[in-house]
């Protein structure tokens, strides 16, 4: 009865929070349009930090949902991602209205890389409270054949996903229906043919609760007791070729370069591409995760730094840092001097 009576509470307050009269409405999106250049003050396209003072509790949020399980280092979270995960937020209705019970801060930064294109990527960096809960919104929209598609995502993703009335009851389900949504309003009011973004989104509630929904090559990793762990895994040809052929679509590798789907594109999973869309797919993986005294700090990055710098390098970059706006900008310089020339973008949140 207890369990029936907290559904019903939050069924309400679910319909309630998705009239149009109370829609969501997400500001401070963060965008760049400067350019790279040897001057690194120039380069600084994006710079925030965001801290959120907890007050101490015993009462932590329970996990109580299934963890999904990870493969060996590297190798990211295994098919469970498709479980249903109930009670995403907490087993008692009224802890909605207690503060976060974690301390937690979080900063970006990014900027152009040396590529014959102007900037294509894109972040969202930003904490709300939501009906009583706090919530912290981060994301990477790393774009491809220009920026509109990953700016778009910047603008309406978060929305679209909150707003969906199954969110608290079945996270999975909601993120996934919402990332379908967003891919068609994509492909009928944004992208032409090539243009598309991939996206890495997370969700972090009351400091100890993480949604991570993860399309395409960028990443989100965690360093828990100095060790990085994987949080998503890279949408790459190789690894997903039997999905693409089952999608009439095929993975081709030219000499000297990557492998690509139908010889275009470097990830198997993506928003927009309208030319692809036949083999390729806008539908996310989707893992939720306990934050525990372990956890000292998040990483989200594009592909501009993993390219250059594994899992455990980004961590041991960082792991001295107690300011989240710091460690970012470092995270960036280290993948710069390493010799990256894609755009780089990266969001740490420490705890």
């Amino acid at each position: 009865m207890a369990i029936e009576f907290i559904y019903l509470n939050l069924f309400y307050w679910l319909k309630k929070t998705v009239t149009s009269k109370n829609r969501i409405q997400l500001e401070d999106n963060f965008t760049t349009e400067d350019n790279y250049n040897e001057n690194e003050d120039k380069n600084d396209v994006g710079d925030n930090t965001d801290a959120e003072k907890a007050r101490d509790d015993d009462d932590v949020v329970d996990d109580h949902q299934e963890e999904a399980e990870y493969l060996p280092e590297g190798d990211g979270p295994t098919a469970t991602e498709e479980q249903h995960h109930k009670g995403l937020v907490t087993k008692d209705a009224n802890e909605k209205n207690k503060p976060s019970t974690r301390h937690f801060i979080h900063g970006y930064h990014l900027i152009q890389g040396q590529m014959n294109h102007g900037m294509e990527d894109h972040i969202f960096a930003q904490h709300r409270n939501l009906d009583g809960y706090d919530l912290g919104l981060y994301a990477i929209f790393d774009g491809h054949s220009g920026h509109e598609v990953a700016k778009y995502l910047q603008s309406h993703l978060f929305e679209n996903i909150l707003s969906e009335p199954e969110f608290w009851e079945n996270p999975v389900h909601a993120v996934k229906k919402a990332c379908k949504a967003t891919d068609d309003e994509i492909l009928e009011n944004i992208a032409d043919s090539r243009g598309g973004s991939t996206a890495v989104a997370a969700i972090l509630i009351n400091g100890v609760k993480l949604l991570v929904a993860n399309i395409g090559d960028s990443r989100a990793i965690s360093c828990k007791n100095g060790r990085a762990k994987p949080l998503t895994v890279d949408h790459e040809p190789e690894k997903e070729k039997d999905l693409i052929e089952s999608r009439g679509g095929f993975v081709s590798k030219k000499p000297g370069n990557v492998p690509r789907v139908d010889g275009q594109l470097e990830m198997t999973r993506a928003f927009g591409d309208g030319k692809l869309k036949e083999h390729i797919t806008a539908e996310p993986d989707v893992t939720i995760r306990k934050i525990d005294e372990d956890t000292e700090f998040i990483i989200l990055a594009s592909d501009g730094l993993w390219k250059v710098m594994t899992n455990q390098e980004a961590c041991d970059c960082i792991r001295d840092e107690d300011d989240a706006q710091k460690a970012s900008k470092k995270l960036v310089k280290e993948a710069k001097s390493q010799g990256s020339y894609d755009d780089i973008s990266c969001i740490v949140i420490i705890f």
